[in-house]
């Protein structure tokens, strides 16, 4: 999968991008050369979905292959969801959400990032708490603007993140793609970990936390863009809710 957002819509940490990517041999790319380069590796099963200079999806769907895990592409309602992995539990989270025993996991977390944004009555780390299983996922909601991702604590699914020649933020659990399109500005998506565009990195696992920025050097020397860890020693202010579309994503650090 890939996910492409313009740097007016995502504020990704400072840390991610690398001066090392203008001196490398490997220049980073253009969003829309990187998504023709991904469509056209990925005959016939892959695709691309458009959001004018916004945003840009792509998808390969399963093919006669076995899969290392499930991916799936919903959209409802202009909000857009790439889920990869699977929840164990999905059959009670639908009926905790009074969904369709049908409903599968991308649809799940479009509904579930909608009690969210629509004012629900938990903060975003315990809703992703209580997903039991190996998953990433992105979610793009067109009308607010706004881009969800996250990635589970458990080993099995992983995704990347890094940035583009026009300081894009992309995203794809292709490693290969990653360090093609971003050069040296590029990390792992740390576990565990949700980012909001509004509200930044932060950990749904130990939401009462800071993320620390570690630097990486890779295998020639050069400095890459910074993985990032939960700093235990730190700790995030109590930040109560304003208004009603306020600081969902940092609900955990309300009392």
């Amino acid at each position: 999968m890939l996910a492409i957002f313009n740097k007016g819509l995502v504020n990704p940490p400072q840390e991610l991008y690398s001066p090392a990517s203008l001196c490398s041999s490997r220049k980073p790319k253009l969003p829309e050369e990187i998504v023709k380069d991904f469509v056209s590796a990925n005959p016939p099963n892959a695709f691309s979905l458009s959001f004018g200079d916004a945003a840009l999806l792509a998808y390969i769907q399963p093919g006669n292959s076995y899969p290392r895990h499930q991916r799936l592409l919903c959209g409802l309602d202009g909000i857009y969801c790439i889920f990869l992995g699977s929840l164990n539990n999905l059959c009670s989270l639908n009926k905790q959400y009074g969904l369709s025993k049908c409903t599968n996991e991308a649809m799940f977390i479009i509904e579930a990032y909608r009690t969210l944004r629509d004012r629900g009555p938990y903060p975003a780390h315990k809703v992703l708490q209580d997903l039991d299983g190996r998953f990433g996922f992105v979610v793009y909601d067109t009308k607010a603007g706004q881009v969800f991702a996250a990635l589970g604590e458990k080993e099995g699914v992983g995704l990347f993140w890094g940035i583009a020649a026009d300081g894009s933020v992309v995203i794809s659990d292709n490693l290969e793609v990653i360090k093609g399109s971003c050069a040296k500005s590029f990390a792992p998506f740390p576990s565990g970990c949700m980012f909001h565009s509004e509200q930044g990195l932060t950990s749904f696992e130990h939401p009462s936390s800071k993320m620390k920025a570690m630097p990486r050097i890779d295998s020639e020397g050069a400095m890459c863009g910074a993985s990032f860890k939960v700093d235990v020693h730190s700790r995030i202010s109590s930040m109560p809710r304003v208004g009603s579309e306020a600081n969902w994503a940092l609900g955990g650090s309300t009392a």
